[in-house]
């Protein structure tokens, strides 16, 4: 039995998602965040070192990286892995890798930098990381998020899928840093080709299934 460690409104939502589509049989062992720190909890420890989420075991495999699991399902059960040494495979290959390379990258800097002045700090500090926060979003941070949303819309603007015209294991992927991006990145209809992508995964019935199981997850947004 597969068994996902999951942690509330994170990436390992993706991994609920691909399991409802491939249809297979799994438990969720749910984990909170702190709600101070917003961290994951300490028991993740306990099942990998680095604590981290998503996290998934199967028998004694004990699974972790999001997209390795999502290769690892895919491979398991032959599905939304498209031919190898096919044009299809190679982009799947590319955008698997994508989702949490390249595209993710900005995103969390924008995260970071947009919290940074609400951390506690002498008062005397707070204007001068108010300042360094505004001046790298608006000069790398936000600069780096249009360029990949460019990219995206044009690469769409190519299939209805990110591998082509089927749904694959690269769009599971790429479901996460585009919601983030709609939920604090700037992702709106200026793009209507990466948003056309997420109203195309979240209106099907497994995604919905997969929320169900999941839990709070907020990142969506809601444009």
């Amino acid at each position: 039995m597969i068994i996902v460690h999951h942690l509330e409104n994170s990436r390992s939502q993706r991994i609920l998602w691909l399991l409802e589509e491939l249809g297979l049989d799994y438990e969720v062992k749910r984990y909170a965040r702190d709600v101070k720190t917003m961290l994951a909890p300490p028991e993740l420890k306990k099942i990998h070192p680095l604590g981290k989420s998503p996290i998934i075991t199967d028998g004694d495999k004990v699974i972790a990286e999001t997209g390795a699991i999502v290769e690892y399902l895919c491979e398991k059960t032959g599905k939304f892995i498209p031919k190898p040494g096919s044009d299809e495979h190679l982009l799947y290959r590319y955008w698997l890798h994508y989702g949490e390379g390249s595209a993710m990258s900005p995103l969390l800097l924008k995260l970071v930098f947009d919290i940074l002045p609400t951390r506690p700090m002498p008062f005397f500090a707070r204007p001068i990381a108010k300042g360094i926060a505004k001046g790298a979003l608006k000069n790398f941070v936000m600069p780096q998020i249009t360029a990949q949303l460019d990219y995206v819309e044009a690469e769409l603007g190519n299939s209805t899928w990110f591998a082509g015209e089927a749904l694959t294991g690269a769009d599971i992927m790429m479901s996460f840093p585009l919601e983030a991006a709609a939920g604090r990145g700037g992702l709106d209809k200026t793009w209507p080709n990466a948003m056309a992508f997420l109203k195309r995964i979240h209106a099907r019935p497994a995604y919905k299934q997969a929320l169900k199981k999941g839990g709070k997850y907020t990142i969506i947004g809601d444009k």
